[in-house]
């Protein structure tokens, strides 16, 4: 599981995808988060906007991001 430290209140999963480089544009991580690929918190999650805090989980191309606080 590889851990994304946010300095912000929350990041959007779109975003979360993109600056851990598992899509290259938001137009991929669109399609691909509105054609299911996306997991949160072990449940599908079909928002491209969802706002994730810490303690969220994402699964997605065969990756586990563990978002925290940066300290």
């Amino acid at each position: 599981m590889r851990k994304v430290m946010i300095t912000t209140e929350f990041i959007k999963l779109q975003d979360l995808l993109k600056f851990a480089g598992l899509v290259e544009t938001g137009g991929e991580a669109k399609e691909r988060i509105q054609a299911g690929e996306a997991l949160v918190n072990g449940g599908p999650c079909l928002q491209r906007g969802k706002k994730l805090r810490p303690g969220d989980l994402v699964k997605f191309a065969g990756e586990e991001l563990a978002v925290g606080y940066a300290d």
